[in-house]
């Protein structure tokens, strides 16, 4: 992203299905950040907001395909934005899950 800033200091469980010391942060931007936010912790986030920043971020995350309920929560808390400007958020709202009884 940035020269000056230095690459991200992420736990490698949240990357296990992926070769950690291969990940490019720049050109697979919308993975890492997803991923991040999916299955990252608190210290986790704070690397991702410093190296890409919010509103990088927020345009990831607000087009994201799917995320978890927790994350979209987290992520609209986060970046202060309404829930319906996730689109995961509205097609999660289209597709109601069924019942189990």
């Amino acid at each position: 992203m940035n020269n000056e800033i230095p690459k991200p200091q992420f736990h490698r469980r949240i990357f296990w299905d992926v070769d950690f010391d291969k990940i490019d942060y720049d050109q697979y931007a919308r993975f890492v950040i997803e991923r991040v936010f999916e299955r990252g912790d608190v210290e986790d986030i704070r690397q991702c907001r410093r190296y890409y920043g919010d509103e990088k971020i927020r345009e990831i995350l607000t087009t994201a395909k799917w995320l978890s309920k927790q994350s979209i929560y987290l992520a609209a808390a986060i970046l202060d934005n309404d829930l319906s400007d996730f689109q995961c958020y509205k097609l999660a709202q289209s597709n109601p899950q069924r019942w189990l009884y």
